[in-house]
């Protein structure tokens, strides 16, 4: 899908693409969902994969994975041109898409606000939140080290870009900015409902773990819910 673009090229599609994010209130949410790839060293396949659960129960109900072959780079702000096409096909897998999608990367808290939530979040037409486990752009002060403590992330201007979470004390903090059709307070607030035990929020993080399986082989591609029998995968 991008394998044929520059940087350059990819740079300018991202300033392209960013005149169509909107940031709208999203009040009910009954479902999210949690997006991520996982790749083997050297490789051009894309493992990937969603799960969907409920909110705020975090209870995982269905998950679908599919592979995708790439040979665009891994760079620093340019992670929606080697993720987005892969997750897209898993994504068509998915008859009953959840409210909300977060994406293992960032929203608009990017130097083009284009990150990979943005840039999936357009393409779908849907709800996303990127929630980083690193800061790409922006000004930031780390949150006081109590859980769910936050702090503003700002660019050069003072607009502000997303906020930095305490998901865990002493450990890093995430960093959760909106992708596209949810608003930056709403994305936090969600965000927050998602932590568990861990550093990362659960819908990444079940996703992380089940992509990985993938990988591996212990499951297949396809859509599976989660009441269906284990021999079936």
């Amino acid at each position: 899908m991008y394998d044929h673009y520059s940087f350059e090229e990819a740079a300018a599609y991202q300033i392209e693409l960013a005149k169509q994010l909107k940031f709208q209130p999203l009040d009910k949410i009954e479902t999210i969902a949690g997006a991520d790839i996982s790749f083997n060293k050297n490789s051009s396949t894309m493992y990937a994969g969603i799960v969907i659960l409920t909110y705020p129960g975090m209870v995982l109900k269905s998950f679908a994975l599919e592979t995708y072959e790439t040979n665009f780079p891994y760079k620093a702000g340019f992670l929606g041109f080697k993720e987005v096409p892969a997750l897209l096909k898993v994504w068509e897998l998915i008859h009953n898409k959840p409210d909300v999608v977060v994406l293992d990367g960032n929203g608009i808290l990017h130097p083009r606000r284009m990150g990979v939530a943005s840039h999936f979040g357009i393409l779908a037409n849907h709800s996303t939140i990127g929630c980083a486990k690193s800061l790409l752009h922006g000004k930031n002060h780390i949150p006081e080290n109590v859980k769910l403590k936050t702090e503003e992330i700002k660019n050069n201007a003072d607009e502000l870009l997303g906020f930095a979470l305490r998901t865990k004390i002493n450990c890093a903090p995430v960093y959760v900015s909106a992708g596209h059709l949810i608003t930056a307070e709403k994305s936090l607030d969600i965000i927050k409902n998602c932590v568990g035990n861990y550093r990362i929020p659960e819908p990444t993080r079940m996703a992380h773990n089940i992509v990985n399986d993938f990988r591996i082989g212990k499951l297949k591609a396809g859509f599976h819910e989660t009441s269906a029998p284990l021999t079936l995968f």
